[in-house]
């Protein structure tokens, strides 16, 4: 099959483009995208673009709208969509999170022709260069960090190609503008909290590391959790975020009652506390059920009072409590509770650092001078940080410095600016590549010794081995 830009009206950049496909070696009749495993979800651009996307998807959600976002290569970060059967069809052309779909590897398509020319982009049916995308239509809009003008990515909006297209190119352009303006928002490395979403899920026993040897500061935690339990007293489990106050709080119950159903509650937005406690109140008081309310000192105090409420009249062994600082309970939960246990940070118990990354890499092993990175780190983030360095890290089969988070390096005490953290995310990206030095690492950065060397110094970065 060849295809000619004569045999479809065409304007002059997508003629140009199909020309590019060509010299390219693009496929003709079937998408056969690169793809990786490496997808970055802990950029900026990532965080703002996605969160535009889902509020846009919210207002879509009835549509047959494929809303995504892709990185400056063309590769497919993120995918939102409710509608089943185009997900279908998009995963058949590998229009997916973790293909790459650049003008190089899927030929003219809207995405790749948004990032080739930097400007906007609507492609339909024929328009496409190869016969398997035809029956989408494909509206793109690049996205340019507002600070430095690089090329980051684009929103891409996909829907059948006999769908009214009046306004999806409009609509790709509002959501990269908007995600543009996020980031310049957010640009001074203040990091918002997540905003509290009420998630209500079950918490089964092999995502907790029961059987790991962890350190004494954590098992003397979990026996007076369980003395409580044991006792049938109402148990706050307190600690910092992310130090493993759920995962203590249900350990401590299934050693009590192995069989028992763990549910775990987390605080939602304020408007919808309602809903939120509707959802999972009625467990409360079921046999072999217990329910870990999280968080419970980030509540409105509305939703306290009806939470106290809805506690009031259960056992003490149908709930347990967590949260951040015990001090902040609400006064009507505070009344509730018997004993307070607090899980001790992550820096307070180094020795637990090995055995929690290697069990949540699984089956990919660490490089000695890898983790001696980890457990050097101080991990203001606890356990949370330290699964989700790891999660990163575990693309690769042997994880060495060079797969770890730049972060892990650095000591600064202070709060990075975007541009500082971009700064040393390269320095130390270039002292982990094998046979690094400094002096390379400078001649690589474009900086001399004397520069560079101050810069290790004012972003505290230190590499095994350096």
């Amino acid at each position: 099959m060849e295809r000619s830009a004569h045999e479809v009206a065409v304007p002059a950049r997508l003629r140009a483009s199909w020309q590019r496909s060509e010299r390219y070696g693009a496929p003709l009749d079937e998408v056969e995208p690169v793809f990786t495993s490496t997808v970055d979800d802990g950029s900026l651009f990532y965080e703002c673009g996605h969160e535009v996307l889902e509020n846009l998807h919210q207002t879509l959600a009835n549509e047959p709208v494929s809303l995504m976002l892709t990185d400056s290569e063309g590769l497919v970060l993120s995918r939102l969509c409710s509608d089943s059967t185009i997900l279908r069809s998009l995963d058949r052309v590998h229009l997916a999170p973790g293909f790459y779909y650049s003008e190089r590897n899927a030929g003219t398509n809207g995405l790749g022709l948004a990032l080739a020319d930097r400007a906007p982009t609507l492609v339909s049916a024929e328009q496409h260069y190869c016969a398997g995308l035809w029956g989408y239509t494909c509206a793109a809009a690049p996205v340019v960090d507002p600070a430095t003008g690089v090329l980051l990515g684009s929103v891409n909006l996909t829907t059948w190609s006999q769908s009214s297209k009046q306004l999806l190119l409009a609509v790709a352009q509002a959501a990269a503008g908007n995600t543009a303006a996020l980031m310049m928002a957010r640009g001074s490395g203040r990091t918002p909290r997540p905003a509290p979403r009420g998630e209500v899920f079950r918490v089964y026993s092999d995502r907790t590391p029961s059987a790991l040897p962890l350190s004494q500061g954590w098992r003397q935690a979990l026996a007076e959790a369980e003395t409580a339990m044991a006792q049938g007293r109402v148990l706050a489990v307190v600690g910092e975020p992310g130090a493993g106050k759920t995962a203590l709080a249900s350990l401590a119950r299934r050693s009590i009652r192995p069989r028992e159903r763990v549910l775990n509650a987390r605080p939602p937005a304020p408007r919808d506390a309602d809903a939120w406690l509707a959802l999972w109140a009625p467990e409360l008081g079921k046999d072999d059920t217990c329910v870990i309310v999280s968080g419970v000192d980030a509540l409105p105090a509305s939703a306290a009072e009806e939470l106290a409420d809805a506690l009031a009249g259960v056992p003490a062994s149908a709930f347990t409590m967590t949260a951040d600082d015990h001090t902040a309970v609400p006064e009507v939960l505070a009344e509730l509770i018997d004993a307070v246990v607090e899980v001790p940070a992550l820096r307070y118990r180094p020795d637990d650092i090995e055995p929690l990354a290697d069990h949540f890499a699984g089956r990919r092993r660490f490089t000695p001078a890898a983790m001696r990175a980890l457990t050097a780190y101080q991990w203001p983030g606890n356990v949370k940080q330290l699964r989700e360095v790891v999660r990163q890290a575990a693309r690769a089969d042997v994880i060495d410095t060079r797969h770890l988070a730049p972060e892990v390096f650095s000591g600064a005490t202070h709060r990075l600016t975007r541009i500082e953290a971009v700064e040393r995310d390269e320095i130390v990206r270039c002292l982990t590549q094998p046979g690094a030095s400094v002096a390379k690492a400078a001649t690589m950065l474009g900086m001399s010794r004397a520069t560079i060397y101050r810069k290790i110094a004012h972003y505290d970065i230190k590499v095994p081995g350096r």
